[in-house]
């Protein structure tokens, strides 16, 4: 995680000096953020990992709904804080709030323990290749898991658009322009916020329950958006607040119930290939429906990929070994 903040820190401050020179391209830009993004390949699975060693097993869906909630915070309050940033700085100093950022998160990772699990069986360094396949091993032998990961990847590959297609939805269903999408897009973190909360007040213990009912219901009313007339803009801000709300709902769980049934020294694995299952399906999915999109119309497209997301969850309770992922995971090397 430190070497993932720092490295991140050295791209923004690469993209300060060419701003602050005036020698910018296009192409620095997006170098800058696909190797930032890769850190944060390395750096979001290890933080996941980090926390079922630093709570006791039971705090652990709480935990989860806390950092959530903490997310949720941060989609609200960034969009204005930079705007605010850079309304009163130039756009190179701006950045380097992110900089200091990363640097104090680096600095409480310095100062803080987290103790660190390791596989006793196994001696010596393993390869990443070894260890790759360790994790794959672990996902691919169990049905549970298997089938939640194909799950979730196919849930990913059909709603993914819609997360990229909401200010599309707003200027050409709802005849909004900039305020309306910065509208339904912070009342959605809030939603983020309140489900998080929700989580870590009730703590569930049937997380594979919470798990599809809440992505089920976050499908559903990602469609409800879409049925929304074009004079009921309000209503459908209020069912966009209840898909983020529910997301959450699904979202905590999972990842409560991946921390506290895969053993600590195999969490991170885990969290990775989940990450980059979900990756993989989102361009597919955008691919894919962009034809569709094309043909029926943004706003018919969301209701599509709402009914069929929100039924694709559902079919998760046909499968007896995901109903059982809650009962733990057995893992041997």
């Amino acid at each position: 995680m430190v070497t993932a903040d720092t490295i991140s820190a050295l791209c923004m401050l690469v993209l300060i000096a060419l701003f602050l020179t005036e020698r910018i391209e296009l192409w620095h830009v997006y170098l800058m953020m696909f190797v930032r993004s890769a850190m944060q390949a390395l750096q979001t699975p290890a933080a996941s990992a980090s926390v079922a060693m630093l709570v006791p097993r039971s705090f652990l869906p709480r935990a989860a709904g806390l950092s959530q909630a903490m997310q949720g915070v941060t989609l609200v309050a960034a969009a204005p804080l930079g705007a605010l940033a850079i309304s009163v700085m130039p756009l190179g100093w701006a950045l380097s709030i992110d900089v200091a950022t990363a640097l104090l998160a680096c600095l409480s990772l310095l100062i803080y323990r987290i103790p660190q699990a390791f596989n006793g069986n196994r001696t010596g360094l393993s390869g990443i290749w070894s260890e790759f396949r360790e994790g794959l091993y672990l996902i691919w032998n169990h049905p549970g898991l298997r089938r939640l990961y194909a799950l979730m990847g196919a849930v990913v590959l059909v709603i993914m658009p819609s997360f990229t297609l909401v200010p599309l939805l707003v200027k050409e269903h709802f005849g909004g322009g900039a305020p309306e999408v910065a509208l339904i897009e912070g009342l959605a973190g809030g939603g983020m916020v309140l489900g998080g909360l929700v989580v870590a007040s009730f703590a569930p213990r049937k997380q594979v329950s919470w798990i599809l009912w809440g992505f089920a219901t976050s499908c559903f009313a990602l469609a409800l958006t879409g049925v929304m007339p074009a004079n009921l803009f309000g209503l459908a801000v209020a069912w966009w607040m209840v898909s983020g709300l529910t997301f959450i709902l699904g979202d905590a769980p999972l990842t409560a119930l991946l921390q506290s049934s895969i053993p600590n020294h195999l969490q991170g694995r885990a969290f990775s290939l989940l990450n980059m299952v979900m990756g993989l399906a989102a361009p597919v999915g955008l691919a894919l429906t962009t034809p569709l999109g094309e043909l029926i119309g943004v706003r018919w497209l969301f209701v599509v990929i709402g009914v069929l997301g929100g039924l694709i969850c559902l079919m998760g309770f046909l499968s007896v070994a995901v109903r059982r992922l809650g009962d733990g995971i057995d893992h041997k090397v």
